[in-house]
């Protein structure tokens, strides 16, 4: 356990009420929203991937700090905390008396929304919790000569996150998954960075009740995907699931971090209602001064952001859910790629390891609107990636019955006129007849998965089947030559990790 850097006071969990009360006196960025809940618009508007460091000694990973180097941003950060009021909070990464880890975050008191924000996602402590993972954030403390002058210190050998520099309420989350990620792969199992729900007996071909995890970068429609209802299904967890060996799978957080842009009543109902609850913690939405929000605005930002405990909506309870049966990978294109394609069982690792997407905003100005390649679409994983593929590839031998699928929640045939967008409803009706069964496939013949000859609730064959849209508007050449562009990508791509299975690349065709 790592002891605390001694400060001039802590205030130790305060309640939901008193961080409100403290945001309310003390923060000048801050503004009530017509919902009755607080907006606080941060200067970083999302992760800093450029300013976050492993502590190695080693070359395994490209943004790496050495023991030394991190030992001395530590007695900075410590001495700054000698002179600063702090608050503490506690609690559980995941419910599971069998796998739960006690976490906690310590946070300057200026910065009251990100200690009342990771409330909303730690499951509460209680008399036996000892703390295993710990976050210490100064966010007024900057860290010059680092990218943006700003740090994030990763040391997974003691189990310690440092943040320095940033106000934006990712860091506090990622701080506690990032170790979590190392934890789960030692128990021998694999986080994945995924949205879980379950359908109940009388909506899936089984006549029991069934798991499916969906994966994807941030910002790719994971939280839509998992909370969007279909088959009486309900959401469990919307960012990090361990799925260990036979599909057991084990959550992690108690509240849900959602992405706002474009936020809908009627797309999305569930996170709407969530979101505006006067309990709910808002970061960087735009709001007027009256109050009013606009989840369309993207002046300061499109990543605007929101948490609320998953107990204000209607929810499974994460205890005790059932094995793994599907796994949804989402690929936000504007290509070639079908709106959705089953995959063979040889076929999964790779299609894990290769993680396309287009970026977002999520990920920072330097990801969005780019073609990205992310392993698992995990970019937190915390070594070598070839493991994470080693791993699912060891999985899936306890998981005979997974199915596993490519979901593309962005555009057909490109992004100019005539291209076709994947709505949400559309995305909603595959899911709905992967679970019950009801779509007809037949295999694809340019990339080897399977494609929907009939999927009820999508009536654009187009959609399920991009070549139909390039040979109507005359673009077969197009289709082609993007179609030999990615084969030849993937297979230079996947046989860039030199410690990956040879399985994994023999088996991206099928």
């Amino acid at each position: 356990m790592s002891e605390l850097p001694v400060a001039r006071s802590v205030e130790r969990n305060p309640t939901p009420q008193r961080l409100r009360e403290l945001a309310v006196a003390n923060m000048p960025r801050l503004q009530e929203t017509e919902f009755g809940n607080l907006n606080y618009t941060a200067e970083v508007t999302a992760r800093l991937k450029n300013s976050t460091f492993f502590v190695s000694d080693s070359e395994i990973h490209q943004n790496r700090i050495s023991r030394a180097e991190a030992d001395e941003w530590a007695a900075k950060q410590n001495a700054h905390i000698a002179g600063r009021d702090m608050l503490l909070v506690e609690g559980y990464i995941g419910p599971d008396p069998e796998f739960r880890t006690g976490s906690r975050v310590y946070i300057e008191a200026g910065q009251p929304n990100i200690a009342a924000m990771q409330q909303h996602l730690y499951f509460p402590r209680d008399d036996v919790w000892e703390p295993e993972f710990t976050v210490i954030y100064t966010p007024t403390l900057n860290a010059p000569g680092k990218p943006d002058d700003r740090l994030i210190i990763v040391d997974t050998e003691n189990w310690v996150t440092r943040v320095f520099g940033s106000d934006y309420f990712g860091e506090s989350k990622m701080g506690g998954l990032r170790m979590w990620n190392r934890l789960v792969f030692d128990h021998g199992g694999l986080a994945c960075h995924a949205g879980l729900k379950t359908y109940p007996p009388e909506s899936t071909r089984s006549g029991a009740e069934e798991s499916m995890l969906i994966i994807g970068l941030s910002g790719t429609g994971k939280t839509t995907t998992t909370f969007r209802q279909q088959a009486g299904s309900l959401p469990v967890q919307d960012d990090f699931v361990a799925l260990m060996p036979g599909g057991r799978v084990h959550t992690s957080e108690a509240g849900c971090f959602a992405k706002t842009y474009g936020l809908d009543p009627e797309d999305e109902p569930t996170i709407y209602g969530g979101t505006t609850r006067p309990d709910a913690w808002l970061e960087n939405v735009a709001v007027a001064d009256d109050g009013t929000v606009d989840f369309f605005d993207t002046t300061h930002t499109a990543n605007g952001r929101c948490t609320f405990p998953m107990a204000n909506i209607r929810h499974r309870d994460p205890a005790q859910v059932p094995p793994a049966k599907y796994l949804l990978i989402l690929n936000r294109s504007d290509h070639v790629i079908p709106a959705a394609a089953k995959l063979k069982r040889s076929q999964i690792p790779a299609y894990f390891m290769l993680g396309e997407t287009k970026g977002t905003s999520a990920g920072g100005a330097a990801e969005a609107g780019k073609s990205l390649r992310v392993p698992g679409t995990n970019p937190f994983f915390f070594d070598d990636d070839s493991f994470q593929g080693n791993r699912l590839l060891g999985l899936l031998e306890s998981m005979p019955e997974l199915e596993a699928y490519v979901l593309n929640t962005g555009r057909i045939g490109g992004e100019g006129e005539g291209s076709k967008k994947v709505k949400i409803a559309d995305s909603s009706a595959i899911v709905a007849a992967i679970v019950g069964g009801t779509a007809e496939w037949e295999v694809d013949a340019d990339f080897g998965y399977e494609i929907a000859t009939s999927l009820p609730g999508v009536d654009d064959y187009e959609l399920l089947q991009p070549r139909r849209l390039y040979e109507r508007q005359g673009r077969v050449d197009d289709y082609e030559t993007i179609v030999d562009r990615l084969k030849s990508e993937r297979v230079a791509y996947l046989s860039g990790f030199g410690a990956l299975h040879d399985s994994v690349l023999a088996g991206l065709d099928g």
